[in-house]
């Protein structure tokens, strides 16, 4: 069974949240037109709405990360739902028992939504295979496969900030592409709603051996790749990894593919820098640039509560157009 056999209920509406992989325009464009009134509602002196009161959202994190969790936790109960954290470093898988078995006691308990992140690929769509009929499954990030939510929420920002017609738009992805499940779902996403160009730029050794079958064009030289492009996203490089052949050092790594003003001046004069977070200052950008005014970090970390909102009221039968 596919991706989107699963994702989707048997009128095509979206049951699962897995992947950008296979969802066609109309899906995105929900998520994204959602997103706008929930982020209204973040506007508010009282931001809640009761759209999911009485459900049960279940964050179910076997790899850390507070921002994603935090913006799930936030969102739910902006929706008004119960929320259970369920920290996997002290429950019993760390005492052999078996996913199935945590799953089912979380069933037990009335969960409606799971948010599941995971170190391997494809735990998500495990989970979703085996879960009971009525449980919902929102991929936060598995191995490097994808981490969809992460990838609207910087489609909803570069709409914001570029307007709803992607189609003219020169996207430049820089960075360790090869180990990244938000390249790939940003990559998915940018293609499906119809950009000019997708662009990934980074050494040889962090790009993907089969990066063009994606639908992008590679760089290996970044002040060729920005060129006039209207939308910078720099992905976070994972300092663990700078031991190994892959990268000689952080300072060379800046030199060579780290996002200056010099080199921003090299992009459209109203282009958008953006990143998934956390930011390695002086490795991926300057400083200057991460606190600039074209970056629009944290309004990515705003948004993504909206589009977070969004995605859990679709999959439930309970967004504003639904």
């Amino acid at each position: 069974m596919s991706h989107r056999d699963i994702q989707l209920d048997k009128d095509g509406r979206l049951r699962h949240f897995l992947t950008i992989e296979g969802l066609k325009q109309p899906i995105l464009k929900q998520i994204l037109d959602a997103s706008d009134f929930f982020a209204e509602v973040g506007e508010r002196p009282i931001k809640k709405v009761p759209s999911l009161k009485g459900k049960l959202v279940t964050n179910l994190f076997f790899e850390n990360s507070t921002r994603t969790r935090t913006t799930f936790e936030l969102a739910a109960k902006r929706l008004s739902a119960d929320v259970l954290n369920f920290n996997v470093a002290v429950s019993a898988t760390s005492k052999g028992e078996t996913l199935l078995d945590t799953l089912r006691n979380l069933e037990a308990m009335h969960s409606d939504i799971f948010v599941v992140r995971h170190n391997d690929s494809g735990a998500a769509h495990f989970i979703a295979n085996n879960a009971a009929p009525h449980v919902k499954v929102i991929n936060a990030g598995d191995g490097r496969h994808a981490h969809p939510t992460q990838a609207m929420l910087d489609m909803y920002t570069i709409r914001h900030f570029k307007g709803a017609d992607f189609t003219g738009l020169r996207v430049a992805i820089v960075g360790d592409v090869l180990h990244s499940r938000v390249a790939r779902s940003q990559i998915q996403a940018l293609n499906t709603l119809g950009v000019s160009e997708v662009r990934v730029i980074g050494p040889k050794t962090l790009i993907p051996a089969a990066a063009r079958s994606l639908g992008v064009h590679v760089y290996h030289n970044i002040d060729e790749g920005i060129r006039e492009v209207d939308v910078v996203i720099m992905l976070r490089l994972q300092k663990e990894r700078m031991s190994s052949a892959l990268l000689p050092s952080e300072q060379e790594y800046f030199q060579l593919f780290g996002l200056t003003e010099k080199r921003l001046r090299l992009t459209d004069p109203k282009a958008i820098v953006m990143h998934p977070g956390p930011i390695n200052r002086g490795v991926e950008m300057a400083s200057a640039v991460a606190d600039g005014p074209r970056s629009v970090i944290l309004k990515q970390v705003t948004f993504g509560i909206a589009v977070r909102m969004a995605v859990m009221s679709i999959i439930m039968g309970a967004a504003p157009n639904a």
